[in-house]
């Protein structure tokens, strides 16, 4: 992560937002996601976790490569079932270096195969645009979200987040996302703390309106080798 010293590691200072950065040249990264989605507070025997398994590798100094494993479990009253739910392929290319334009660009893109899913294979993409003022950063990311077998659903969404270096290991922030076709809608904290190779990244998001899931929370720890 370039705000947090780039040579070492892919670190995040979101857990929903990307920023802009890819993974050092040559370097491979171990990285873990644990998500739980609570649709109603009211209610909290019905959850979602979802865990993935990401290996990440730099192919130059601006580009790189990743492929995740996903499993979900649902509870639901007595009830769990968990499986596997399928893997992602994701590559990432920044353009210039950082402060060249006035907010820096990235793009991404993601191939995912669900296991079981209504729909079992869909193409992601996001532009990344961010910005460092000191130890602030600001990033914004625009989604698109391609059904490939289903050629009239595509669905659009954002995140963005803002966050501040209070020192040197450790960043604190706030996360804002959405859908607009499903017209979702959450915003919470995050909290990011890095030491050499190490790093892990929390963060929460509750739903401003009815159609969004009450809470939903994340972590993401990850490790260079």
């Amino acid at each position: 992560l370039t705000i947090f010293q780039n040579s070492y590691a892919d670190r995040r200072a979101y857990v929903w937002t990307y920023e802009y950065q890819t993974m050092p040249k040559g370097k491979w990264e171990i990285e873990y996601y644990f998500t739980t989605t609570i649709p109603n507070l009211d209610k909290t025997n019905i959850n979602t976790l979802q865990q993935q398994l990401e290996l990440e590798y730099g192919i130059t100094g601006h580009w790189d490569l990743a492929m995740y494993q996903m499993y979900k479990t649902k509870n639901k009253a007595d009830e769990t079932d968990s499986k596997y739910e399928g893997f992602k392929i994701r590559t990432r290319y920044r353009f210039g270096e950082k402060g060249k334009y006035i907010l820096d660009p990235l793009i991404y893109l993601e191939y995912i195969r669900n296991e079981g899913s209504k729909n079992p294979q869909v193409i992601e993409a996001k532009l990344v645009l961010a910005k460092d003022i000191g130890d602030l950063n600001i990033s914004y990311n625009q989604i698109i979200e391609r059904n490939i077998e289903n050629i009239g659903k595509t669905d659009l969404g954002f995140s963005a987040g803002i966050s501040y270096r209070i020192i040197s290991s450790l960043r604190l922030g706030a996360e804002f996302k959405g859908s607009y076709n499903e017209r979702k809608t959450a915003i919470g904290p995050t909290l990011a703390f890095s030491k050499g190779k190490f790093f892990v990244s929390l963060g929460a998001a509750w739903g401003v309106n009815r159609r969004t899931d009450d809470l939903q929370t994340r972590m993401i720890a990850g490790m260079l080798f």
